[in-house]
């Protein structure tokens, strides 16, 4: 919306802050602080953040003292990008190590409007579990939903990293309103893996969240972290391999960061896309919601033995 608070601007930049931590928590706060008045003055209106971007990524391996990289909501993390929200009048994804209790954490992200105020709280619902993204042992999984969040941009969502591979999360954040799906994100390679399968790892990253696009019609945007991390005891670590990205609602790239280097990476979002794919593709039209009662299920197991389901 203006100033005033009108209708949400049918045209917008958003910017996708693709960061490098270091060791200090609060010096990757203010790096990114500092990338989101930069991403403000170059005319963004919605900014987001990598995943646990105040830390590096410590679910490489278990040890309950990383707990105390963990904060309240509201908490440091926040009251830094509400302020700086404010001051630029730009909406802001704000991921946060939630501390919501003694013994309970998530993996979460704030989404703070362009006045300052905390417009609402997505936790990441699906949780890995694979060598050196430890995260089961730190996070309790989401228990908030898939949501939308009306901002000063419009209506937007926000899932976390492991989320991107699920096309339940999408489509239900698609079918709440949300114009625009952002996914913060830690994913990389483990160096022993990049050779031998690093492109085809990436190129099913991006398609999958590509699918995303297409499917509901909506823009994706998802910023990585950058860099090689490798935290005391974690072996050889993990090289995270940026190529943040935006996406139109066809799965078009429209803006792609590089691979190895820190970049804020703007892209245009124009609403106007999404109304005129969607009566081209009208997918949601299509869908057949009275057949989709076995989603709810684990797996569909075929019943006689031999016979399909």
């Amino acid at each position: 919306m203006s100033a005033s608070r009108g209708e949400p601007p049918r045209r917008f930049a958003v910017a996708l802050v693709q960061m490098a931590m270091g060791e200090d928590a609060g010096a990757n706060l203010r790096k990114g602080v500092d990338g989101v008045r930069e991403a403000a003055r170059r005319g963004a209106r919605v900014v987001c953040l990598p995943e646990l971007f105040r830390s590096r990524y410590f679910c490489q391996r278990e040890d309950t003292a990383f707990f105390d990289l963990a904060e309240p909501l509201p908490g440091p993390t926040t009251d830094a990008l509400c302020a700086a929200a404010k001051e630029a009048a730009v909406v802001v994804i704000a991921p946060v190590f939630e501390r919501r209790a003694p013994g309970v954490y998530h993996n979460s992200a704030a989404v703070i409007d362009a006045d300052g105020t905390v417009t609402g709280v997505y936790r990441k619902m699906h949780i890995p579990d694979d060598p050196a993204y430890y995260e089961k042992f730190y996070f309790t999984p989401g228990d908030l939903g898939f949501r939308a969040f009306d901002t000063r941009a419009g209506r937007i969502g926000t899932l976390i990293c492991w989320d991107q591979w699920y096309p339940e999360g999408a489509r239900l954040t698609a079918l709440a309103g949300a114009g625009v799906l952002f996914y913060p994100t830690a994913i990389g390679w483990h160096p022993r893996e990049k050779e031998a399968s690093g492109a085809q790892q990436r190129d099913a990253w991006q398609t999958v969240q590509r699918g995303h696009a297409v499917a509901n019609g909506v823009y994706v945007a998802a910023v990585n972290r950058v860099g090689l991390e490798v935290p005391d005891g974690c072996g050889e670590g993990i090289e995270f391999w940026g190529s943040s990205f935006l996406c139109d609602p066809q799965g078009v790239v429209l803006a792609e960061a590089p691979a190895d280097r820190e970049e804020i990476l703007l892209g245009e979002v124009d609403l106007g896309r999404i109304e005129d794919v969607r009566r081209n593709w009208p997918f949601l039209r299509d869908r057949r919601i009275d057949a989709y009662g076995g989603i709810m299920r684990r797996f569909l197991d075929g019943e006689p033995w031999g016979k399909g389901s």
